[in-house]
């Protein structure tokens, strides 16, 4: 993560989270300098919106594009105005109108209000932290595809309440996954003309500053911008901004259901998957033995964080008549840190889905575990063509305790347990195994692979750069 600015007011303190784990990439898009860079950007995107519907001279927009550039502003000198005010953006407005002559100098921010300002920076930053947590979910998601077509028969136990269950495929279970990182792929893409949306509506929304044109203006700056138009203000309507939260919180639980699977299967006693590994990767400072999974802790821990700051993305809404009164703010803080943990999350989850060792013989070993009783209700479905379920049932669970109570195999205990009930010539041979029990396992991590490569991408123009510099030469 980049080194923070010791003269930024509030500078946060030091988390060893994203400090080893970190998506660079998101923190950049909601650093000190882009959020600059996009007011700045947004002002010249009104000033030639402006001049393209006669509200300013087209060498006052001329002008102002050429003095609203982030090398033009005194970073520190704004960040003080802007503790005193409460707000950056007057500040911000007086350093470019100061740089500029009479005339041009009097139609900066014309008819807008602060938070048409910083709203519409907010949307360029989300649009962009959008296309990138797209990438990282495209990253993963071919990953886990090639892995579960990989995988598709190779046969493991399907594990429920942390027991083993009945067998499944290790593509089967890598499935379900896919599947959901191909529906948040498709909320993405659907959320996106939602979140990246202009505002510019003046003070309480009537845009009555903006003047007659200002319905035109507004479609044309947010045209340049890259940005969809508004009908209607949303300084108060948040749901746009949490949708963005909630869905950057859902993809890192994504991604933690992953690593507690790995963490779960790398344990000692089971030993079917194991994390990427390298010299000292996961290395304890007293174990030499240690291989821990530390892309999955790191990855829990990121989600965990994630759902505790998720909490408060409903306050954002609660923001009452034209403007908040402290919901506002509380965005300021949560949103660009639940960007950096998904795009960190997706990232180190990506890691583990390349790299990750599978150990399909001690997969196939595992089955036999607790006397083969992973085949008790396989056996109870055999035995129910002639016996009916309920009494299949209950023989097969008598053989069961049986076989646990004794330590022998479900096999032969249920073959004893036949017997002494006169059962015995009704029992199949041989018995189903687990090959004959997998189901629609394979199919459904063919159907989970064909789900995500259906899976809409954002459009290749999401995120990208405005045409201010295009619309003013």
């Amino acid at each position: 993560m980049s080194p923070i600015d010791p003269r930024l007011p509030g500078s946060p303190p030091f988390s060893l989270l994203t400090h080893l784990a970190g998506d660079e990439e998101q923190a950049a898009l909601f650093s000190a300098g882009s959020c600059i860079d996009g007011w700045l950007a947004t002002e010249r995107a009104l000033a030639l919106a402006q001049a393209r519907h006669g509200v300013i001279s087209a060498s006052d927009a001329a002008a102002i594009v050429a003095a609203a550039h982030p090398e033009a502003i005194d970073a520190d000198a704004l960040w003080a105005t802007a503790r005193n005010v409460g707000y950056p953006i007057l500040g911000l407005v007086r350093q470019v109108a100061a740089a500029l002559p009479d005339g041009p100098n009097g139609r900066v921010h014309y008819g807008a209000t602060t938070q048409d300002i910083m709203d519409t920076g907010l949307a360029l930053q989300l649009s962009r932290s959008l296309a990138a947590l797209d990438r990282r979910l495209a990253r993963l998601g071919d990953a886990l595809a090639a892995r579960a077509e990989e995988h598709a028969a190779t046969v493991m136990a399907g594990r429920t309440h942390g027991q083993q269950a009945v067998p499944t495929t290790f593509g089967a279970t890598l499935g379900t996954l896919l599947a959901q990182l191909a529906r948040h792929r498709e909320r993405l893409a659907q959320a996106h003309p939602r979140i990246a949306v202009v505002s510019l509506f003046g003070a309480a929304g009537t845009a009555a500053a903006l003047g007659p044109k200002s319905a035109q203006v507004r479609a044309e700056m947010a045209d340049i911008l890259g940005l969809r138009p508004a009908d209607v203000p949303w300084h108060v309507d948040r749901d746009g901004v949490a949708e963005f939260g909630w869905l950057c919180a859902t993809i890192t639980a994504a991604c933690a259901k992953f690593a507690r699977n790995i963490a779960d299967l790398s344990r000692t006693e089971i030993g079917e998957v194991s994390e990427p590994y390298s010299a000292h990767r996961g290395a304890s400072s007293t174990m030499p033995q240690k291989v821990n999974p530390i892309s999955s802790e790191v990855i829990i821990g990121l989600s965990g964080t994630a759902g505790a700051l998720a909490s408060s993305l409903a306050r954002l809404q609660e923001a009452g008549h034209e403007r908040a009164a402290g919901e506002w703010q509380i965005e300021w803080q949560v949103v660009p840190q639940l960007a950096v943990l998904a795009g960190s999350a997706l990232a180190e989850a990506a890691v583990v889905a390349e790299g990750m060792r599978v150990d399909t013989a001690r997969m196939r070993a595992n089955l036999g575990l607790d006397g083969g009783l992973v085949m008790a209700e396989a056996q109870m479905i055999q035995l129910a063509a002639a016996l009916g379920r309920e009494d299949a049932h209950d023989l097969v669970y008598e053989a069961a305790v049986r076989a646990r109570r004794d330590g022998t195999g479900l096999a032969g205990a249920l073959r004893t347990v036949a017997a002494e009930q006169g059962r015995a010539e009704l029992l199949p041979e041989p018995l189903v195994g687990p090959d004959d029990y997998l189901g629609e396992a394979a199919a459904v991590a063919r159907n989970a692979v064909k789900a995500w490569e259906a899976a809409p991408a954002l459009p290749a123009a999401a995120g990208g750069a405005p045409r201010i510099a295009e619309l003013a030469s």
